[in-house]
């Protein structure tokens, strides 16, 4: 049996998470990252501390508020303000949960960091290689946002809740009398918890975004946007201006403070350029790689190849052209269950129309 570190938020996944641990025998100490100032009334620290005791075993706060600024906030918003779209869990995941936290982990001497995200670890036989899976649960399933852990980082991490649907999660957490059995799943970024992103972005960044020029396809200004972090790829609602026929934001430009709005055809690619990849099954692979991508979370993956460019960035080209690829999400591939890895999207490529 392994001694663990069991992340917990005070919700009903990861306090599922770490009583299926005791369950398996394992030593478990429950860790909460205090990752940001927050007043002392229902805190993630006191609700996790709460079910450690119901379970009789020990609770840490682990203090993590500057590098959740420095590591995580800090580039969300410097990324809107670059007219990118970011993925702040991704990063989290990569830089917090399975960062610093297993540095402690490992210090203190802790085999692994247990979290509750619906996703499979197994190990390939032949390379000694930690592989991720999808969990088994379509609806819950979140391999896309822990596809850039390193072999290091999956070596330690173990997933629980992989093997089983929220509806079993649930009933156990009912069984187990713990309190968050039937709370409302929070669908908002943790740090901005109404889902006001531009009201953060203004009180982190103040005077930064500013109006400027919509542009159309042909780079005609046809109107005035009210600042460019305030827009996303493929949006129609909230533009502002009427134009007898659905018109939606094709790109922004940061630099020159431009909004581009076009028809949803105009919104269709044919493939993107991403970096920062992370492959995990194997090393960078030489030759073309057919997968299945997906360029947000919530989408079905889509039958793609991926090309190693020389400058370590790749090519990604669907089969069929995409709608609303986003520069600052990611790609993610996959072949059947496995997760091959993924990257950071940097630009769209356009339809072949000849």
């Amino acid at each position: 049996m392994a001694k663990i570190l069991s992340a917990m938020s005070g919700g009903v996944d990861s306090s599922v998470a770490t009583k299926l641990l005791l369950d398996e025998g394992h030593e478990v100490t429950g860790v909460t990252l205090d990752l940001f100032c927050i007043s002392d009334t229902e805190t993630p620290v006191k609700n996790a501390k709460a079910v450690c005791d119901r379970l009789g075993i020990e609770h840490r706060a682990y203090n993590a508020h500057s590098a959740f600024f420095e590591r995580v906030i800090s580039p969300f918003v410097e990324t809107y303000l670059a007219g990118e779209t970011p993925n702040p869990c991704v990063v989290c995941n990569r830089r917090i949960k399975f960062g610093i936290l297993v540095d402690y982990a490992l210090e203190q001497g802790f085999d692994a960091v247990a979290t509750g995200h619906y996703a499979r670890l197994d190990r390939d036989d032949e390379s000694g290689r930690y592989r991720l899976l999808k969990g088994i649960d379509p609806a819950k399933d979140q391999s896309y946002v822990l596809y850039s852990l390193s072999r290091n980082q999956l070596a330690h991490a173990r997933f629980p809740l992989g093997s089983l649907d929220k509806a079993t999660v649930r009933r156990i957490a009912v069984e187990n009398g713990f309190a968050s059995a039937k709370a409302k799943e929070s669908q908002d970024i943790c740090f901005i918890p109404d889902g006001d992103y531009q009201g953060f972005i203004d009180r982190a960044a103040p005077g930064k975004v500013r109006p400027g020029p919509y542009l159309s396809v042909d780079g005609e200004q046809i109107g005035t946007h009210q600042g460019v972090t305030r827009y996303t790829i493929g949006q129609r609602r909230g533009i502002g201006v009427g134009f007898g026929k659905p018109m939606y934001v094709v790109a922004k430009d940061a630099v020159n403070n431009t909004v581009t709005l076009g028809e949803n055809n105009d919104l269709l690619s044919g493939g993107l350029i991403a970096n920062e990849v992370n492959f995990i099954p194997f090393d960078t692979p030489r030759e073309p790689l057919p997968v299945a991508a997906k360029i947000r979370y919530n989408q079905k993956e889509q039958p793609a190849v991926v090309r190693i460019l020389p400058d370590g960035s790749v090519e990604v080209l669907f089969d069929k052209p995409q709608r609303a690829v986003a520069p600052g999400q990611s790609v993610v591939f996959y072949r059947d269950e496995l997760v091959v890895g993924g990257g950071i999207i940097r630009r769209a490529i356009p339809v072949d129309r000849s």
